[in-house]
């Protein structure tokens, strides 16, 4: 059986500039490979036209280029699609592509299954099973068909992206560096339920715009809603974000799924004005898309619109996310379970 070759995409210009000196070859060879890479969309070494054929060959013998087109497709009536990739051990990862008029959004995954065991969350019902490469989150952009009409990515598929931060910051740089995508910061959200270290570390060394899992404003209810709160509570979340300088270009958002009777009443107004005062943010509000295995339910339009205009008139900025994808498994983690189990 011939030996699986390392992957080229998905290394950083630093990573190759190493790949080349082991190699013996040029330094500029890194920069071109970059290139290749990440500006002219080639599928193999071999197209590397602009490197000599012996650097070409000492590239193969160790390297391949390290694509792979997704293995199912879903379309909603509404244009949402929701593509299925293969990933290691016969596991499938998701990635939800949906356009609008004016705005094009893929929603990428940055793990195979995810630890943190969110009541609401059906990829949590996969258990973990390993964190994806840059190369394997940047596959999810690359291969897209529709890849070059996208105007915006967010980091909010499966998985939890600041328990891999090595993989989603390696993406990052790519994304929005010179020498890969040249993507701008400012098109990008990464999503956290609030592993504060890792946090830190994206607000420090990351310009992207940060969205943070939120749910209730009362820490009891929230820890029966999302485990990591026995761990890094919401109040320590908040003074992490706060002492940190956000710049006028950062924006911070709060994603909200909303439950039937649960997380919508006026106390709940009451309290997310009290713990937001003075950052400024934005609150999204989301339907719940009801999944097997939970007591949750999804609550009706006139309570999203109830709680939209009181948050508003508490002077929050907030919106509803749109359902989108409602006929497609539109839960995170229903169409690669699913996959799963067929196979």
């Amino acid at each position: 059986m011939e030996e699986k070759r390392e992957a080229l995409f998905g290394k950083t210009l630093n990573q190759l500039e190493t790949v080349v000196k082991e190699l013996e070859l040029p330094r500029f060879t890194a920069a071109q490979i970059a290139d290749w890479l990440y500006k002219k969309d080639v599928t193999a070494i071999e197209e590397m036209t602009n490197l000599s054929k012996a650097a070409r060959e000492k590239l193969t013998s160790r390297f391949e280029v390290g694509l792979s087109d997704p293995v199912k497709v879903q379309t909603s009536v509404d244009g949402t699609k929701k593509y299925l990739y293969r990933a290691r051990n016969g596991k499938f990862i998701e990635t939800a592509y949906m356009p609008e008029r004016n705005r094009h959004t893929l929603c990428v995954s940055s793990q195979v299954g995810c630890k943190m065991g969110c009541l609401f969350c059906f990829t949590a019902k996969q258990g973990f099973q390993g964190n994806l490469s840059a190369g394997e989150i940047l596959n999810q952009i690359r291969s897209l068909p529709e890849r070059h009409q996208l105007t915006n990515i967010v980091y909010m598929g499966m998985g939890e992206p600041f328990d891999n931060m090595e993989g989603v910051m390696q993406s990052l740089e790519i994304l929005t560096s010179d020498y890969g995508f040249g993507m701008s910061p400012r098109r990008i959200t990464v999503s956290t339920i609030g592993i504060i270290p890792a946090m830190k570390v994206f607000l420090e060394e990351s310009t992207c715009h940060l969205a943070v899992s939120l749910h209730s404003p009362f820490e009891e209810e929230r820890r029966r809603l999302m485990p990591i709160e026995h761990v890094y509570s919401l109040t320590e979340v908040l003074e992490a974000i706060r002492s940190f300088p956000l710049g006028k270009q950062r924006r911070i958002s709060f994603e909200y799924i909303v439950f039937k009777d649960l997380n919508h009443s006026p106390r709940h107004v009451k309290e997310l004005a009290r713990i937001l005062n003075g950052i400024r943010c934005r609150i999204n509000l989301l339907r719940f898309h009801p999944v097997p295995g939970t007591p949750l339910q999804a609550p009706d339009d006139a309570t999203l619109g109830e709680f939209k205009t009181a948050l508003e008139n508490k002077g929050i900025v907030t919106t509803i996310r749109k359902s989108r994808g409602q006929d497609i498994y539109a839960a995170c983690g229903l169409l690669s379970t699913k996959e799963q189990q067929v196979i």
